[in-house]
C-alpha cells in the first residue's frame, strides 16, 4: 500500500466537510466534532493563525492565488490529523485538495442560494464576496456545486436554522454506511 493509500484510508471518525460559503461548514463541524468525541480542525481559522492574519487581510496584501497556496498547504496539514476537518468554500477548486479528498468520508453540506446569502452575506471576513452578495454567492454556487458533489461521499442540506438536527443527520449516514 503506498503512503497516499495510507493517508487516504478512512478512519471512523475522521470526517471533512465541504461546502459553499455559508453552508455553515464551521458551526457544524465543530457540532459534529464534539458529538463524535474527535478533534476539530477550520482550515480558514488555521491559516489565520499560522499565518498571523485574517483571510481578508491576505486576500487583500497578497492575493488570491497566495491565499490558495496557503489553504492547500492548511488542508494537507489538517488531512494528516484525525477528526473533523472543515474546509474553506473554495478549497475545492484545487485538484490537489480534491485528489487528496479521495477515500476519504466527506460531508458536503448543500445549501441554497437563498441561505447561503443570509449567512454570508452578513459575514466581512468573506473578501470574494465583497460587493454583490448574491450575484458573487450564485456564481460561485455555479462553478463549485460539481465539485462538492464529485467529492462527497455523503450530501446533508443544510437550510434550517438547527445545527444539531444537520449533525444528527451526518451521524446516522456515518453510521448506516460503516455498518
Amino acid at each position: 500500500m503506498t503512503n497516499e493509500a495510507v493517508t487516504n484510508e478512512r478512519r471512523t471518525g475522521d470526517v471533512v466537510i465541504v461546502g459553499a460559503p455559508g453552508a455553515g461548514k464551521s458551526t457544524v463541524g465543530r457540532l459534529l466534532a464534539e458529538r463524535l468525541d474527535v478533534g476539530f480542525t477550520d482550515v480558514d481559522a488555521a491559516i489565520e493563525q499560522t499565518s498571523g492574519r485574517t483571510i481578508g487581510d491576505i486576500f487583500a496584501e497578497d492575493g488570491e492565488p497566495a491565499f490558495r497556496a496557503l489553504e492547500e498547504s492548511a488542508t494537507r496539514t489538517a488531512l494528516d490529523g484525525a477528526g473533523v476537518i472543515a474546509l474553506g468554500g473554495g478549497a475545492v477548486m484545487s485538484p490537489t485538495i480534491r485528489a487528496a479528498l479521495a477515500g476519504r468520508t466527506v460531508v458536503w453540506l448543500e445549501v441554497a442560494a437563498a441561505s447561503a446569502i443570509s449567512r454570508a452575506g452578513l459575514d466581512q471576513a468573506r473578501p470574494l464576496l465583497m460587493g454583490n452578495v448574491r450575484g458573487t454567492l450564485i456564481k460561485l454556487l455555479g462553478e463549485r456545486t460539481p465539485l462538492y458533489r464529485a467529492v462527497a461521499t455523503h450530501t446533508v442540506t443544510n437550510d434550517g436554522d438547527d445545527p444539531t438536527a444537520v449533525v444528527e443527520q451526518i451521524v446516522e449516514l456515518l453510521s448506516a454506511s460503516s455498518r
